[in-house]
């Protein structure tokens, strides 16, 4: 899983098959379907593995709001370091026998918080959400494009909104610079974490 979680990180998904893996590992393809029927297999142990990196072990003594924070920042700096399987989680979480360890701990730091577990459930999914989009950011951006193509989408977003109507867009085009850098940076993930857990917070029963 090693092997296939780097290949996945070098090539994308669409470079993710049990032949480039094999050839990866030096063995035969029918080596590999010992241990998986078929590439959706192959996908689903991928997320399992991805979620096993995932640090569950929060502060027992720290409030319940800066152990939900510790958690989904664990999750998100996971994600960034594999961006392509990210891209899987919120098709196989499911199938994922790791992903219940990460699911405990969130819900029981939220029944903390005071919140019912329906709530603590659906605020466990938009945390899963929020963290895959601060991950993939821009939708045109993919894991496997250079530095410099990269820099060319950013370029042409950014000239798209500084050549707007300044009449009826004045406040897009000051903020042109930021809107089109991508949101990959560090400050901009932990301002994204803040949000979320501010906002959970502010709903929380028990603050």
């Amino acid at each position: 899983m090693d092997g296939a979680l780097a290949l996945a990180d070098e090539e994308g998904l669409e470079g993710l098959t049990i032949r480039r893996l094999a050839q990866r590992l030096g063995v035969t393809p029918m080596a590999l379907y010992w241990h998986f029927k078929n590439k959706d297999e192959l996908h689903v142990a991928l997320v399992d593995r991805v979620w096993s990196l995932v640090d569950t072990k929060v502060d027992p003594e720290a409030p319940w709001y800066d152990r939900l924070h510790a958690l989904m920042a664990s999750a998100v700096s996971v994600l960034r370091a594999h961006p392509s399987a990210a891209r899987l989680l919120m098709a196989a979480w499911i199938d994922a026998p790791h992903c219940y360890d990460s699911m405990e701990a969130g819900l029981a730091i939220l029944a903390e918080g005071g919140f019912k577990p329906e709530t603590a459930a659906a605020i466990c999914k938009y945390g899963l959400r929020t963290g895959i989009t601060l991950v993939i950011g821009d939708a045109q951006v993919k894991p496997t494009m250079t530095g410099e193509e990269v820099a060319e989408i950013r370029r042409h977003k950014r000239i798209m909104l500084e050549t707007m109507s300044p009449e009826r867009y004045g406040h897009v085009i000051a903020a042109a610079p930021a809107l089109s850098a991508g949101q990959d940076s560090d400050a901009e993930i932990a301002l994204g974490i803040d949000i979320f857990i501010a906002g959970v917070r502010a709903l929380a029963p028990n603050g």
